[in-house]
């Protein structure tokens, strides 16, 4: 009995440790989408600072050519945390499946230790 215990704390372990996995995962996505957002401003405003909206444009702003390359990584980052959210989230649900089957198994196993109790109990008697 305390194999299984331990199998089943190790699982619930394993679940919890995706699950933050995944909510780590998902705090980073919002947090640099947010910074993404916030220099898409800063760079409207200075282009409309500075009347130059183009960035081939010699007099462009290098304030804004700079964000928008910081822009441009961070929404390259956002695409790859999201891959890595995605093959997280499947690990997740795999090690939720695993504990369900675990926990449905227990069960059984104490059914089936029960029954052999219960028939070494009865030899004993007769």
């Amino acid at each position: 009995m305390k194999a299984r215990e331990t199998a089943l704390r190790l699982k619930r372990f394993e679940m919890d440790e995706k699950a933050r996995k995944v909510a780590d995962l998902e705090q980073m996505i919002r947090e640099f989408e947010n910074i993404a957002s916030d220099l898409d401003r800063q760079i409207h405003a200075e282009e409309d600072r500075t009347g130059v909206k183009d960035p081939r444009h010699f007099a462009y702003s290098t304030f804004a050519k700079s964000a928008s390359q910081r822009r441009d990584n961070l929404r390259a980052s956002i695409a790859e945390l999201r891959q890595k959210l995605e093959t997280a989230q499947r690990d997740f649900d795999d090690a939720k499946q695993q504990l369900a089957r675990v926990t449905t198994d227990q069960p059984r196993e104490v059914t089936r230790s029960r029954r052999r109790h219960e028939r070494t109990a009865g030899l004993a008697l007769r």
